[in-house]
């Protein structure tokens, strides 16, 4: 070995080996050393927000997007810099335009001059315009579907009823809706009140971009049961006693109101309160209970105060003696009485699926006798008499007997034939 060593051309050759790899070995490393301090990287900003400089106390723009996104490509440690740091500002910079329509580029400020940025979009088509603002009322709008059955919406009120709307003066002009929706559960049967946002609105039903002052508005939906106001009839029912005559029977209470679903309300025209004056032996005022309909969920009262004026006849007693002149006698108004024969009885309040025959009387008539003064009993007419039955509670075939009521004008007293009609009731 050490005499191989000793030869020229073996030193000679090793030397060379070692340079060589020396050299390699020196490249590799420049070759690293470059690539990590000199090499470029590119990298993607996203969402990076836009600055709009302009006179907004006068004008209005737009058109600028709130956010681009920013590719920038540089050294890499600057390229890691800026992304997270975020130092630097995209602006649109429109304070020498005039209003109109403007394509702008946006500009990056505070990035390093050795990064290559990127924006997309790079430029924006602008609109600057003046702002106006206007007052506009605004419509209350509620679902009436969420209320409960026999219910509706009486009112419906908004605090305050107008808002004042900011905006371009195109925008403006587009306002067709300034619109707040009341909402709620579904079964609503009681008045409430909410805080809503206002909506503005194009004929289109497009939301439009403008400032609302107040954003909030207190709508206030006043609820109530269905109603009606029908009259109140009152209904001599009986036959009073012999020395007794009937001279009216009225109320003050003239009207009462019925509350319940819209369709049971339709069809009722009229409360009919029968007043049986059979026992009546004196005038007397009496409380009724007024009768409550099938569907009807209440009445605006219960009970009503009817007033039964009579005349106590006593046979016996002669008639007082009086003296008339030829001219008094003339205008005498004394009773009488007038006989109406074959008056119909009328069947009311049956149901549609049945139909009725009269078993007694078999003809369905009966005859009315009236006593009254001489002056009503000529203008009397068999016409100015209801002489009916009430079928309503009927629910089933067969022989049914019914009291027979008659509404007849005040001031007069009637006899019937009959108290009473039989019918036979059968499926129509």
């Amino acid at each position: 070995m050490d005499k191989l060593m000793d030869r020229p051309w073996f030193l000679r050759f090793t030397a060379l080996a070692l340079a060589i790899i020396l050299f390699f070995s020196v490249r590799a490393e420049g070759n690293n050393t470059s690539s990590s301090t000199i090499g470029d990287t590119l990298d993607i900003i996203r969402d990076v927000p836009v600055e709009v400089y302009y006179d907004n106390e006068n004008l209005v723009v737009t058109g600028v997007p709130k956010t681009v996104n920013m590719t920038i490509d540089g050294p890499s440690n600057i390229v890691q810099t800026t992304k997270l740091l975020k130092d630097f500002i995209l602006k649109v910079d429109l304070r020498s335009l005039p209003m109109g329509r403007h394509t702008v580029r946006i500009q990056a400020e505070n990035l390093s001059d050795k990064l290559d940025v990127r924006l997309d979009p790079a430029t924006v088509d602008v609109v600057i315009e003046e702002k106006i603002s206007r007052a506009f009322p605004v419509e209350p709008e509620f679902n009436e579907r969420l209320l409960k059955d026999g219910f509706h919406a009486v009112k419906k009120e908004v605090e305050p009823a107008t808002i004042q709307v900011t905006g371009a003066k195109s925008v403006i002009e587009s306002i067709s809706f300034v619109k707040v929706s009341a909402t709620g559960d579904n079964g609503i049967n009681k008045s409430f009140e909410q805080k809503a946002r206002v909506r503005v609105l194009d004929r289109d039903l497009n939301k439009l971009n403008v400032t609302i002052d107040p954003e909030e508005v207190t709508v206030k939906v006043e609820v109530e049961e269905n109603n009606k106001e029908v009259p109140i009839v009152l209904r001599q029912r009986g036959v009073p006693g012999e020395n007794v005559a009937i001279n009216s029977i009225f109320s003050d209470t003239k009207t009462v109101r019925l509350y319940g679903p819209k369709k049971t309300l339709d069809a009722i025209n009229e409360i009919r309160v029968d007043v049986d004056v059979s026992n009546v032996e004196q005038s007397e005022t009496v409380e009724l209970t007024l009768p409550k309909p099938r569907g009807v969920s209440k009445l605006s009262e219960d009970k009503v105060k009817v007033n039964i004026s009579v005349t106590v006849i006593n046979g016996e007693d002669p008639p007082p003696e009086v003296s008339i002149g030829p001219a008094e006698e003339e205008n005498v108004n004394v009773d009488v009485t007038k006989e109406f024969k074959n008056v119909p009885v009328a069947v009311k309040g049956l149901d549609e699926k049945y139909k009725s025959s009269f078993l007694k009387p078999e003809d369905g008539v009966v005859d009315v006798t009236i006593t009254a003064k001489e002056d009503v009993i000529n203008s009397l007419d068999v016409s100015d008499l209801d002489i009916s039955v009430d079928a309503s509670n009927t629910d089933e075939e067969g022989e049914h007997a019914y009291p027979i009521t008659v509404v007849a004008p005040n001031n007069i007293a009637w006899k019937l034939s009959e108290d009473e009609v039989t019918l036979e009731i059968k499926l129509a």
